[in-house]
C-alpha cells in the first residue's frame, strides 16, 4: 500500500483544522481525536497513527497541540 500524504492546516478562527489525506477534504477536525477519526475512515488503524511522529502527517501551523489561531502569550 502506497504511503498516504496526510496535511492538518493551521486553525482557522474557531479552532478548527481543515484535514486533507491524499488531495482529499477529510473534514475539519477540532482536535486530536477528530484527526484520528478522519485518519481511521481513510482507512488507516488508529492504534498505528502517532500525531507527533514525523512522516505520516504534515502539520502546519502548529503540531497536534495547537488548537488555536491566537499566538501564544508573549513571556
Amino acid at each position: 500500500m502506497a504511503e498516504l500524504r496526510v496535511i492538518v492546516y493551521p486553525p482557522d478562527e474557531d479552532g478548527g483544522r481543515r484535514v486533507r489525506c491524499d488531495g482529499e477534504i477529510l473534514g475539519r477536525a477540532f482536535g486530536p481525536g477528530d484527526v484520528i477519526e478522519f485518519l481511521r475512515r481513510a482507512g488507516l488503524d488508529p492504534d498505528d497513527v502517532d500525531l507527533p511522529a514525523p512522516g505520516l502527517i504534515e502539520w502546519r501551523g502548529g503540531g497536534p497541540a495547537v488548537w488555536s489561531s491566537e499566538a501564544p502569550p508573549e513571556r
